[in-house]
């Protein structure tokens, strides 16, 4: 009985704060790209070591739970190939998304990788068919129109990237949306904690046999290298896409897709600070109206709920 009490408290904490959860864990997220950018490791590299030092973090709590155990025993096949789907899917996103950190500048790579919301929301509306409301799309599209003039609303920001980054970019988008919208079916029926490691499970098996048919050295790396990749499993990895995982099952993914819209303000933000790259006026009006348009789809959303 104690147990069942603590987790059903432990439950309706995450229900009643998973909206602000999912904030922070996109300003977690936000840091990817400079870490990314940081590290001379192969995009390759960066995923494994990641996926290794996050993935215990993942393992032991359903190890040493019995019930956990069982739960994951149970679960059926059609939600274990989901599963890995699913992080399948996340490879494809990391994978792309270190690669456009390091043949782009990290502004272009964040607006682009940004426009997953589309994807959700061509998901969410042709295959699952759920009603999305007008204001949220408006919200959904001025969203993505701001993160577009935080670059210089196209030209000028392909024009200071690489092609091949910004199009890396933006698979790391189409990637992530199918990530989100994979995830919000079956968080419906699988328990958040087993999700996210037969989905983290999933990535690393893929990252692992993407080193070895591509042969990616794994060490020699400076370990400074290695202290990037560390910060970048506990803050990204478990900090952003397992909080992620676990928001979905109390918030719709395409609530947590658009907010994610909004991390190039935050590696904007981020890079003054780090980087020294002081963002442009165009910049800035881009910043406001990412945030803006996501206070807007939030209030959308909470009406929506009641």
């Amino acid at each position: 009985m104690k147990y069942m009490e603590k987790a059903e408290e432990k439950t309706g904490l995450i229900d009643k704060y998973a909206k602000i959860i999912t904030v922070i864990a996109v300003v977690f997220g936000a840091t990817s790209g400079i870490l990314g950018s940081l590290t001379a490791a192969s995009s390759m590299a960066i995923g494994f070591w990641r996926l290794t030092i996050a993935l215990p973090f993942f393992v032991i709590p359903i190890v040493v739970n019995q019930d956990k155990r069982t739960e994951l025993i149970s679960i059926n096949k059609k939600d274990y190939v989901w599963c890995f789907v699913s992080g399948a899917f996340l490879f494809g996103h990391f994978f792309s998304w270190f690669n456009a950190v390091k043949l782009t500048n990290i502004a272009s790579a964040s607006v682009l990788a940004a426009l997953h919301p589309l994807v959700v929301l061509l998901v969410t509306v042709f295959i699952y068919h759920k009603k999305v409301s007008f204001k949220s799309v408006a919200a959904i599209i001025a969203a993505l129109a701001g993160g577009a003039v935080i670059v210089g609303a196209g030209a000028e920001s392909f024009a200071d990237g690489n092609l091949a980054g910004d199009v890396c970019a933006f698979f790391a988008a189409i990637f992530m949306g199918l990530y989100f919208s994979v995830g919000d079916s079956v968080r419906k029926r699988v328990d958040g904690g087993l999700y996210v490691l037969l989905v983290f499970s999933s990535c690393w098996v893929c990252f692992t046999v993407g080193s070895i048919v591509t042969g990616t050295r794994l060490f020699g790396y400076e370990p400074m290298d290695y202290i990037y990749i560390a910060i970048m499993a506990v803050m990204c990895q478990i900090g952003a896409h397992a909080v992620f995982n676990l928001c979905i099952g109390y918030v719709s993914s395409l609530y947590v897709s658009t907010w994610e819209a909004g991390e190039p303000v935050f590696a904007t933000l981020m890079a003054i600070v780090f980087l020294g790259q002081v963002p442009k006026a165009y910049e800035i009006i881009g910043c406001v109206i990412v945030v803006c348009s996501l206070l807007y789809y939030n209030r959308q959303e909470s009406r929506n709920e009641l």
